[in-house]
């Protein structure tokens, strides 16, 4: 996708709202669109689907110049996701994600298929909630279904505008795991808007550091960007504490887990009492019948039961395999095991994650860090670059 000098003016306004940029965005990748508010990063969002139509300037997507193209007609080609899911109230679930298929004329076999399909790709029981209305669901569900519904035609281009910004801290991490879950499953072309830089660092392969006017400061790898600044501008944005940011950038699944007991919902307790004496562990996981965990007692909840329960533990801490390091301390917090469960696709069990392994990588991060500081590359160029372009591949190295 190629954003060829658009320029966006609103009558009365000496200023552009977004002043002649050109941005190439790679397919398959994610592109992190962050800068102080009022930078336009939103307004260039927008202008992709001609949600606002551009004042000057040309964006192609494929071979095909979108200002060519009937607007209605071009949103039904890209996944489109607000803040708070901007589900229709009136719909269910299902309804809310079958709104394009529908319009697209799709048979209703074909659509019923296609909500169970998504609604199992965003972690949602289909059963359970194709027929719930958007009041019945919680923050991070309702963001779910939206995330579903804007992927419901299949569109190779997902746009989504600070879609984690209005749900708690924790629920907002659970729904970027997911989106990094749902991206290496369908390696779409996703454009987000988002104030938060370390968020950005977590989902972007590519981020757009903007100033005002949608000038783009810097565009590169979130490596690059923590390691190399353009400029103080883009320092000052970042914050405190790059060193330490270079944990964003680890993945749980970068780290070796260990091995747990896993046991069913029905098992005799005495029985997995033996094998965690068998085997030294003190804790054991309880799978549903896909492999997702459920509960984790310890030895001492598992000596007052007769057997295991089938209930889901309430406040289970469980992480996704592409959570960060940052994200897996945080969850560990609330957890008295000082570990946690690591799921993989579709919430499968992975292994578990613990304390030790996090404070072995902030230890290695620190150092790596003091070796940056003390070394200051040759030739880096700290000037604004007010337009960059990017092969399909990405930017080369140089």
């Amino acid at each position: 996708m190629l954003l060829d000098q658009v320029t966006k003016r609103y009558p009365g306004q000496s200023k552009p709202a977004v002043d002649g940029i050109t941005l190439e965005i790679p397919a398959g990748k994610v592109v992190m669109l962050v800068g102080p508010s009022g930078c336009g990063k939103t307004t260039t969002l927008k202008m992709i689907n001609r949600l606002i139509e551009p004042t000057d300037g040309r964006i192609v997507l494929g071979d095909d110049d979108v200002t060519d193209i009937d607007g209605d007609e071009l949103r039904r080609r890209m996944g489109y996701v607000i803040q708070a899911g901007g589900l229709f109230p009136h719909m269910t679930v299902a309804a809310n994600i079958a709104i394009v298929p529908k319009m697209l004329g799709w048979s209703k076999e074909r659509v019923a298929a296609r909500v169970d399909e998504l609604l199992e790709l965003v972690s949602l029981d289909p059963d359970t909630y194709r027929d719930r209305y958007p009041k019945e669901l919680s923050g991070g569900q309702q963001q779910r279904v939206g995330v579903a519904r804007a992927l419901a035609a299949d569109p190779p281009v997902l746009l989504m505008d600070e879609p984690f910004g209005a749900v708690d801290p924790i629920t907002r991490q659970r729904l970027q795991d997911e989106l990094i879950n749902i991206q290496e499953e369908l390696h779409k072309t996703i454009v987000i808007v988002t104030h938060d830089f370390d968020e950005a660092v977590k989902l972007g392969d590519w981020i757009v550091v903007f100033s005002e006017g949608a000038h783009i400061v810097q565009y590169d790898t979130p490596e690059r960007i923590l390691a190399e600044p353009a400029n103080e501008f883009v320092e000052n944005f970042i914050g405190s504490g790059a060193g330490l940011k270079q944990l964003t950038l680890t993945r749980v699944r970068d780290v070796e887990l260990a091995s747990a007991i896993t046991v069913k919902p029905g098992d005799a307790a005495t029985d997995v009492l033996a094998t965690l004496d068998a085997e030294g562990h003190n804790h054991a996981v309880v799978l549903d019948e896909r492999g997702r965990p459920i509960g984790w007692p310890s030895r001492r909840q598992l000596a007052r039961m007769d057997s295991v329960p089938a209930t889901r533990f309430d406040d289970l801490p469980v992480i996704g395999d592409g959570a960060t390091l940052n994200d897996a301390l945080d969850t560990m917090l609330v957890s008295s095991a000082g570990a946690a469960l690591v799921t993989g696709r579709r919430d499968v069990f992975m292994g578990v994650i613990t304390v030790e392994v996090v404070m072995e990588a902030i230890t290695h991060s620190r150092a790596e860090a003091a070796k940056e500081a003390a070394y200051t590359p040759v030739g880096i160029n700290t000037g604004v670059i007010d337009t960059i372009t990017v092969p399909e591949e990405g930017p080369i190295d140089e």
